[in-house]
């Protein structure tokens, strides 16, 4: 029996840890096999707070974890394969141990697409990202990729044009699926300009992306792109196979939530990409993590006063 369990071990679920953890709840944490979310797939991270220096991915991420268990929190590195919110007190199994618990937080975040080329998993933070801004200033004045025809596409491309010096935006079809403000917008600006019908086949490059193998769909011809970035902006896919039936989700997967913390389930709670469909920023998430454990020890002090006054009311019958 457990008074909170943690799904999920990115900056969203760690920053609920260490919150949970300092306030004596000793949370258990399910981190899974591949712990830490996407800034494990990051280098340098530029943009949280406290480093000016700037810190690589895997190792912001260590030390969310450190901190986490340093306070008192169990993790482990298993990943959770069932739960049941519709019982009290909730059931989480992972590996081969079922688990109870008075609370849950559930921060399984969002897991963006990738194009499945030979080349981009070795080249991933090696100028091939899924986050302009995360990873935009590292290049200034340089020609940038975006692969991608919707509204995150022509977001990315506007704002990939303050560091680039060129930013090509790659799309399979003859049009945009952006809207129509979005399209224009990007259309309009001179950094931008557009290659239509075609679709990237291959990234190359020994330490870092040099170039892209591109086919024209109408024609079948092949060519190299030299490039020195690129950046996927095709969609996320939300972490919540495991909460179908469980939880409320919106048509796209996501935890619906009024709020960003509390679930259609009182008790469970939801922390960073998960539900967040906007910022997808390890700060972000962070400060949901921190929101979610907060109302989840409001949740379980009300639990317990709940069960004290039953416990008196018993003993007086």
């Amino acid at each position: 029996m457990e008074r909170l369990v943690i799904i999920g071990s990115g900056p969203a679920g760690l920053t609920a840890a260490i919150y949970a953890a300092r306030a004596n709840l000793a949370p258990l944490v399910l981190a899974g096999y591949q712990y830490g979310g996407q800034l494990m797939l990051t280098t340098e991270v530029e943009n949280y707070p406290g480093f000016p220096n700037g810190i690589m991915g895997p190792e912001l991420m260590e030390t969310f974890r450190a901190q986490a268990d340093r306070f008192g929190a169990t993790i482990l590195n298993e990943d959770a394969s069932h739960v049941d919110f519709s019982r009290r007190p909730f059931l989480v199994v992972a590996a081969d141990r079922e688990v109870e618990a008075d609370a849950v937080i559930v921060a399984t975040g969002a897991s963006a697409r990738w194009l499945g080329i030979p080349g981009e998993e070795g080249l991933r933070g090696r100028g091939i990202s899924t986050c302009a801004t995360c990873d935009g200033a590292f290049f200034k004045e340089r020609h940038i990729v975006v692969a991608g025809g919707g509204d995150s596409a022509m977001e990315e491309a506007l704002f990939l044009t303050r560091f680039g010096s060129k930013v090509t935006v790659i799309h399979r079809r003859d049009r945009l699926r952006a809207s129509k403000i979005m399209a224009d917008r990007a259309m309009a600006n001179p950094k931008i300009d557009f290659i239509w019908n075609t679709v990237i086949e291959e990234a190359l490059g020994e330490f870092h992306l040099q170039k892209l193998v591109l086919r024209d769909v109408p024609t079948g011809g092949r060519y190299e792109l030299p490039v020195d970035a690129l950046f996927i902006a095709i969609g996320h896919d939300p972490n919540t196979e495991l909460f179908k039936g469980q939880l409320e989700l919106d048509a796209h997967g996501y935890i619906v939530s009024s709020d960003g913390v509390h679930t259609s389930v009182p008790g469970v709670f939801v922390g960073g990409d998960v539900w967040d469909v906007r910022y997808k920023q390890a700060v972000t998430a962070a400060g949901m993590g921190c929101k979610a454990s907060i109302e989840a020890e409001r949740y379980l002090e009300e639990l317990d006063a709940e069960r004290a006054a039953g416990g008196l009311a018993a003993a007086f019958r």
